[in-house]
């Protein structure tokens, strides 16, 4: 018997060294910090460039392949309850060396978009001082998460209310100051046509993204089987509402091309009218957002290296778990270092673009992976699946060239290691 789409029975959860700590609950608010972060106070902007008043074509396009990987990231929690998302996925339905490259471009690219987070609360709390507070972000926050998953969890749910009032803020400002014009909306001359549209779905997914988050959460979850396959699609759709909410307001107010030149486009929306006054309280979110968004994220990059360090495709010495607070403390020290030293020699807009990229060819796997489970619903499965797959690949390579060309160059690094290591790809 199956719970959902193929899952073991209630009960049939296997043992974990981490502590079940996270309920229903827990699991939405985690997604939601992950997903309602700094993405979207800063993505609405190189999507106005590339495809003006279409943009809102592409949230729809965006929300819709997000749509088919909750699904089918869901239908493999159910399956494969353990930390490490699609790394495990990968690893168990088609293969460990699918495995090993999903696991590989989600650490590569979740550390570049840990180094954009942290350098983007720099650049709300303190402006000229943004990599010493970027790097006194990711310390504080490898603090938090060192003290146990729980205390993540109350982190997430303070940081996500504290945002979402700023996003009402945002609404607020943008819609009552009087700057809004419904032209605005239906502005179609500026952009680059179809091609726009899609790079803007793919930027656009970029916010989308931290629903997976959950899944690498696997193995601290309460009855994952049930908790992870509900808690997804829950906090998708709470995300989307709220973009689309967001994006007409911020479009409206400011029309395509000042939202496509803004550096910080829902503080832009606020100033343009009569209640500039908010604008503090909307720095002060952006601020947040990154930091709540930075918090899951170091989170997440270490249990995928903690899961891909039990079968040795991470240094082995990586998988100790804190034998008070039982997390895997060695891996998110690591993390924390690795994300400061980028922080200090990065830079935010490639690390988004190199990001995007890599986590798109993460759910890639992610959907073929979910296209092999036999399950009793298999025809709507397996159709979600074909249309995440498409989807995530036809959007990733839409992605501006030099991004897609660093994703692949660092991914098939990876690779060539991976093979040199293990041999011919096998199953």
């Amino acid at each position: 018997m199956s719970d959902f789409s193929g899952a073991p029975a209630v009960g049939d959860v296997p043992d974990t060294r981490l502590a079940r700590r996270l309920g229903f609950g827990d699991a939405v608010m985690i997604g939601l910090g992950a997903m309602i972060g700094a993405g979207v106070f800063a993505v609405f902007a190189p999507a106005a460039e590339v495809a003006g008043s279409a943009l809102l074509i592409g949230l729809v396009l965006a929300a819709v392949v997000a749509a088919c990987n909750a699904w089918s990231s869901a239908r493999l929690a159910a399956v494969h309850p353990r930390s490490g998302g699609t790394y495990v996925y990968g690893r168990e339905q088609l293969g460990p060396f699918w495995g090993f490259l999903a696991g590989w471009g989600f650490v590569v690219g979740k550390t570049a978009s840990c180094a954009a987070m942290a350098l983007t609360v720099g650049a709300y709390a303190w402006p000229g001082r943004e990599k010493f507070v970027a790097v006194a972000a990711v310390v504080a926050l490898v603090a938090v998460n060192y003290r146990g998953v729980h205390k993540t969890a109350l982190a997430t749910r303070v940081i996500v209310a504290l945002v979402l009032a700023a996003l009402a803020v945002v609404v607020v400002g943008a819609l009552a100051g009087g700057s809004v014009r419904a032209e605005h909306l239906t502005d179609w001359s500026g952009g680059d046509g179809v091609r726009g549209t899609l790079q803007s779905a793919g930027l656009l997914f970029f916010a989308f993204a931290g629903y997976a988050r959950l899944a690498t959460l696997g193995e601290e979850v309460v009855d994952p089987a049930r908790t992870i396959p509900r808690a997804i699609p829950v906090a998708l759709a709470i995300t989307l509402v709220v973009y689309a909410v967001v994006a007409v307001a911020v479009l409206a107010a400011l029309g395509p091309d000042r939202l496509a030149e803004a550096s910080a486009p829902l503080d832009a929306a606020v100033r343009a009218g009569s209640l500039d006054a908010l604008s503090p309280a909307v720095r002060v979110g952006g601020a947040l957002a990154a930091l709540g968004v930075l918090l899951s994220l170091v989170a997440a990059i270490g249990r995928t290296i903690f899961a891909m360090s039990e079968h040795g495709d991470m240094p082995r010495v990586l998988r100790a778990v804190h034998p008070r607070h039982r997390v895997p403390h060695r891996a998110e020290v690591t993390v924390g270092a690795v994300v400061a030293v980028v922080v200090v020699v990065g830079d935010v807009r490639g690390a988004i673009g190199f990001s995007a990229f890599a986590v798109l060819l993460y759910y890639a796997v992610t959907n073929a992976s979910a296209w092999t489970l036999r399950t009793d619903s298999r025809r709507f499965g397996r159709t979600m699946a074909a249309s995440g797959l498409f989807g995530c690949l036809l959007l990733a390579f839409t992605l501006p060239v030099q991004s897609v060309v660093r994703g692949s160059v660092v991914l098939l690094m990876g690779a060539v290691w991976w093979v040199a290591r293990s041999g011919p790809l096998r199953r």
